[in-house]
């Protein structure tokens, strides 16, 4: 059977007759889009694009039109709260005379860490190759990181690697030494925990990854103090034979 819409001469002569119905026009494909998405009891603008709800205009009426202006500029504000939230994104190298300004006196209400390494230290490598993914991972906080001679003369290496955590001009956290940050088999997830802990960052880590560790240590020095005191009875025991 052939198609009433197919384009042929017939077909256009059974129109004029009015044997066939007026050839359907196809829908552009942003019309298309907002009656599927009204017939789906949806509001189109919350699917649709900013280009894509321009282009669209006058496929809505004056409720929609107004609703739609609420909505892009509400879709803007967020926009630039997203820009302005997410304005760092690495972990960069200051020298000592930008201390102050970098840190310091950084912007109100945004969490800086710092750390203080020196190249030669092995732990310090490690921390800085973490704190690299942690500031991609968390670009709302200020990540930097200094040569320690550059800030601090004559500052000893059982001290570094040494992490400092600011808001506001004042210290909220800071991991000096080895083992304060974690240890030299320190883990990328460990470390994200220890700057949440200070607020530092909002991770999305349920628990500490070190729990289970802690647990075992934890058991093995209750079960060793059991053993002491439990020989130390029978000890006192014995004597009093």
């Amino acid at each position: 059977m052939q198609d009433p819409n197919e384009d042929t001469e017939w077909n256009e002569i059974l129109r004029d007759f009015g044997i066939l119905p007026p050839k359907e026009e196809p829908k552009d494909e942003i019309e298309e889009m907002v009656l599927r998405l009204k017939e789906a009891m949806v509001k189109p603008y919350e699917k649709m694009t900013l280009a894509q709800l321009k282009e669209a205009e006058d496929e809505f009426d004056e409720e929609d039109m107004r609703a739609i202006e609420i909505y892009r500029e509400k879709r803007l504000q967020d926009w630039k709260a997203l820009r302005k939230k997410q304005k760092f994104g690495e972990l960069r190298e200051i020298s000592g005379n930008q201390y102050v300004n970098e840190v310091t006196n950084a912007e109100k209400d945004v969490s800086v860490i710092i750390h203080l390494y020196r190249s030669s230290i092995p732990m310090c490598l490690l921390v800085n190759q973490h704190l690299s993914l942690l500031a991609r991972k968390f670009p709302e906080t200020k990540f930097v990181k200094a040569i320690v001679n550059s800030c601090i003369q004559h500052y000893h290496d059982n001290c570094l690697p040494t992490i400092f955590v600011y808001k506001n001009g004042q210290i909220e956290g800071k991991f000096i030494g080895i083992i304060e940050c974690g240890g030299i088999n320190l883990k990328l997830e460990e470390l994200e925990w220890k700057l949440a802990e200070v607020g530092a960052i909002q991770t999305d880590l349920e628990e500490n990854p070190k729990k289970d560790i802690v647990d075992v240590m934890v058991s093995s020095i209750r079960n060793t103090s059991i053993y002491d005191d439990t020989n130390s009875s029978n000890s006192d025991n014995d004597d009093t034979k």
